[in-house]
């Protein structure tokens, strides 16, 4: 039988209270029954001493010669009844004189034995919990006190011998109520542990089940998290994990399926021009024209693949970083250099290239992919005539570089979507035929290898901007004190009042 970890916890529990409550229940009974024993020792030594206290009263008003039995005997009665014991006299042989029972005394039968008269005598009491040396056939509880004669010596002793018997019928009664409290409260305590034990367990068995779902790839189950307990904690945790999960098993689909997308687009059409060229559909003049487009498309399929393998290298770890203080200003510059035939195409205005130096605490080749990509976006969606700007500011220990340019703009609930891989705006699909959508997506990665951010500003209609943050160089920061005035922009070509 399979062993749940409710019946484990409730097993476990359950045999904690059943163990703790019988041991209560022993040491009940063991301290009861010496309770019972005490008590009864002690009732019987206070009607010996008053016993004694009499026979000493009668024997010395007989001027120590005799005891009177006809006056004591009543006495001895009325207190044997009222604990329900015997109480009896005997001499210093052992022989019975006087018995609290008149009517079936055995006691006149035996004599007491010799030890438990010299035990008496040489200790002043005696006590005892047995046969009283063969007279009783039952165990009896007795207690036993001397009388003594006008020289103080021990003449007689008076005994008072009860049944051990009530005892049994006492821890019985104690046990039959012990038995019935501890019944009623071990099936309430049963009834409150299956419920806060099913409480507990209940949120762990939701996640075995939501688990279970998850290798069938249905990620969308979330467990509830009540409280503040560690079981809390942990469903919150599972539930972070699930959407993780579930945000990495959309991003995988969408990357397959972009992924097959883009290959077999260049594919297809590099296949059909060979193809073309191969079974002479297109003519010898044409070849040439269509051998570019196919080059075209291959070095196409190349910049995809670097990119998929620079994803690939970072995601697993193996792209480490080798900061250096570089010049972010003359990066900017280079690169910009190498645009200059588009951006004389286009008629772009650059500005910001003068700006003072600002270095920065970063990899020089990882830095450049991330001007390289933004510059190269910027080129591909400014207006034609339009302007790209760079502006640098130290905060808060770190350079911030942007890139602004005119155009179109990106639409406010694109913003979010720029960063995921492969993802294109219906106006870039437009404007960008050779490009992947991998660009930003490297770009995000590589700013935050460098504990780095990058976010987007957009007017529809009017500019792009991305500003990413590089960790400012170690010797430019102590420049860094001072006041740093507001900066203003100035007016660009193209702006709207």
């Amino acid at each position: 039988m399979k062993k749940t970890l409710f019946s484990k916890y409730f097993y476990i529990c359950s045999s904690i209270i059943l163990i703790s409550t019988t041991f209560l229940g022993v040491v009940l009974l063991v301290f009861a029954a010496q309770y019972f024993k005490n008590d009864k020792y002690g009732l019987l030594d206070r009607n010996v001493e008053q016993a004694v206290a009499l026979t000493n009263l009668n024997y010395s008003s007989n001027d120590y010669l005799y005891v009177d039995s006809t006056r004591l005997q009543p006495y001895y009665q009325l207190q044997g009844q009222a604990i329900d014991a015997d109480i009896f006299l005997v001499n210093l042989e052992g022989r019975t004189l006087l018995c609290s029972n008149t009517t079936d005394c055995n006691h006149v039968n035996y004599l007491l034995p010799t030890a438990v008269l010299s035990r008496l005598e040489n200790n002043g009491y005696y006590r005892e919990t047995g046969k009283l040396g063969g007279i009783y056939e039952t165990s009896y509880y007795t207690v036993g006190r001397p009388v003594t004669g006008s020289d103080g010596q021990m003449v007689g002793a008076v005994f008072a011998s009860c049944s051990s018997g009530a005892l049994t019928t006492f821890l019985v009664d104690i046990f039959q109520m012990y038995v019935i409290s501890a019944a009623l409260v071990m099936l309430f305590s049963f009834i409150i542990i299956y419920f806060v034990t099913s409480n507990m367990v209940r949120p762990l068995q939701d996640m075995l089940a939501a688990t279970q779902s998850f290798s069938k790839g249905d990620f969308s189950i979330r467990v509830p998290a009540e409280g503040d307990d560690e079981v809390a904690m942990l469903a919150s945790a599972f539930n972070s994990m699930a959407s993780s999960l579930a945000v990495m098993e959309s991003t995988r689909r969408s990357f397959t399926a972009n992924v097959s997308h883009e290959l077999k687009t260049p594919m297809t059409t590099i296949g059909g021009f060979i193809d073309g060229i191969l079974d002479g559909t297109i003519p010898p003049e044409k070849q040439n024209y269509y051998l570019k487009i196919v080059s075209g498309e291959v070095q196409r399929l190349s910049r995809m693949v670097r990119s998929m393998l620079s994803i690939a290298r970072i995601e697993a770890g193996e792209l480490t970083i080798a900061p250096v203080t570089v010049e972010i200003t003359e990066i900017v510059t280079r690169t910009v250099f190498t645009f200059e035939q588009r951006i004389n195409e286009k008629e772009i205005e650059i500005l910001g290239l003068d700006a003072q130096h600002h270095p920065v605490e970063a990899d020089a080749d990882l830095v450049h992919q991330v001007i390289y990509n933004l510059v190269d976006n910027a080129v591909k969606f400014v207006n034609q005539g339009g302007y790209i700007e760079f502006a640098y500011w130290n905060e808060g220990g770190m350079t911030f570089t942007s890139v602004k340019n005119s155009g179109a703009g990106v639409a406010p609930e694109e913003i979010p979507k720029l960063f995921d891989r492969f993802y294109k705006s219906d106006k870039s699909r437009s404007l960008d035929k050779n490009g992947v959508g991998l660009g930003l997506s490297i770009v995000k990665t590589i700013v935050n290898l460098h504990n780095g951010e990058i976010f987007v500003r957009s007017e529809p209609g009017k500019y792009t901007e991305f500003v990413f943050s590089l960790p400012t160089a170690p010797q430019a920061k102590k420049a860094l004190f001072r006041k740093h005035e507001k900066r203003t922009e100035p007016e660009r070509k193209g702006d709207n009042p």
